[in-house]
């Protein structure tokens, strides 16, 4: 009997989704099942929308970034009452052996309430440019956000220099700083704010002065979008929250331009990096990284191994439980923080 796997993408895209697919898709398919995929992620198995894959051309496939089912941000969890019943009857419509999900934590989370509440087949392939599931050293998609930021606060190094300003590049992160930390670190930026740590501009601003009296022309500051930015005790960063319970994020790097220009009258001017940092082909590392997740989930799939996700440790390709996946989020630790001190702000500011 043909064993029949259902795959989906949800969340925001990613670089290396297709590649992901291509890795689950070559292997399953070589050993005889046929693979399904759900358009526009859980909306797709809401509204029972699919396409075939068996005659795709995965391995030319993988070269791009983005992902050939479309991706969307619904959970069935938001209306369990109304889509959960849905999603389960449509993969008993569809007769399906397993179901594959690829995404972040909210794609992993409702796919692991799935298995638990109604013993989904389902299996997980970490997806996320932020990296801040749980269980994994790595997700795909992270390396290739990161050289994205990387190359920006380089180029704007030269325009910066040119023109004697400040730099501030916002990038994305609303809870975890890995992209912010990582691209400001390689790029030699004068101050990186991440969610994890408070930033004040009062000690920003004095790092600054120091700099330029030093001699400097220029200098960049990257800053994630969910950094708390504080000013004379005040926190100046939204307090409004959206329909998810969560602060409002977005406008830090101008809030920062804006004081940093206002306090010290060095001329600064801020660049939101935006989707950038998720469009464009993947960097080959996340290429391979995807592909070998993709492949170790169609082991999993194969041997009717469900409520696991692929994950790599030191390196290697294992399998943790979504339930450890999506326990807790992965911030920076006070290791990272301690390691690369001086691009970071002291906890508490001055």
């Amino acid at each position: 009997m043909t064993l029949r796997v259902g795959v989906m993408t949800g969340g925001g895209d990613a670089p290396g989704l297709n590649a992901a697919i291509c890795g689950l898709g070559r292997r399953l398919i070589a050993a005889g099942a046929e693979l399904i995929g759900f358009e526009d992620g859980w909306r797709g198995l809401i509204q029972d929308r699919t396409r075939s894959l068996q005659d795709a051309n995965l391995q030319h496939l993988l070269v791009y970034g983005g992902t050939l089912l479309g991706s969307s941000g619904d959970n069935p969890y938001r209306k369990p009452a109304e889509m959960v019943p849905k999603v389960l009857a449509t993969v008993a419509r569809h007769r399906l052996d397993a179901l594959v999900a690829i995404g972040g934590e909210g794609t992993l989370g409702a796919a692991d309430r799935l298995f638990r509440e109604h013993a989904l087949p389902v299996v997980g392939v970490p997806k996320t440019i932020d990296n801040d599931l749980a269980g994994t050293d790595f997700t795909f998609g992270f390396f290739s956000a990161v050289e994205v930021a990387t190359r920006a606060m380089d180029d704007l190094r030269s325009t910066a220099e040119s023109h004697g300003r400040v730099m501030v590049v916002e990038c994305m992160g609303r809870h975890a700083g890995w992209i912010t930390a990582y691209a400001g670190v390689a790029a030699g930026a004068e101050g990186i704010l991440v969610p994890e740590r408070p930033a004040h501009v009062e000690e920003l601003c004095d790092r600054l002065v120091r700099l330029r009296q030093s001699g400097a022309k220029s200098a960049i500051v990257a800053a994630a979008e969910g950094a708390r930015v504080f000013e004379g005790g005040t926190c100046l960063s939204s307090s409004e929250r959206d329909e998810f319970g969560e602060y409002k994020t977005g406008g830090t790097a101008a809030l920062l331009a804006q004081r940093i220009q206002a306090r010290i009258g060095w001329e600064a001017r801020h660049l939101v990096l935006g989707h950038l940092q998720r469009a464009g082909r993947p960097i080959a590392f996340d290429r391979i990284f995807a592909l070998r997740l993709g492949a170790r989930t169609a082991r999993l799939v194969l041997e009717r191994r469900f409520g696991y996700m692929a994950a790599m440790r030191a390196g290697e390709i294992i399998e943790v439980p979504l339930q450890e996946a999506v326990a807790e989020r992965k911030v920076l630790s006070a290791q990272f923080l301690d390691r690369y001190e001086s691009f970071f702000l002291p906890i508490g500011g001055l």
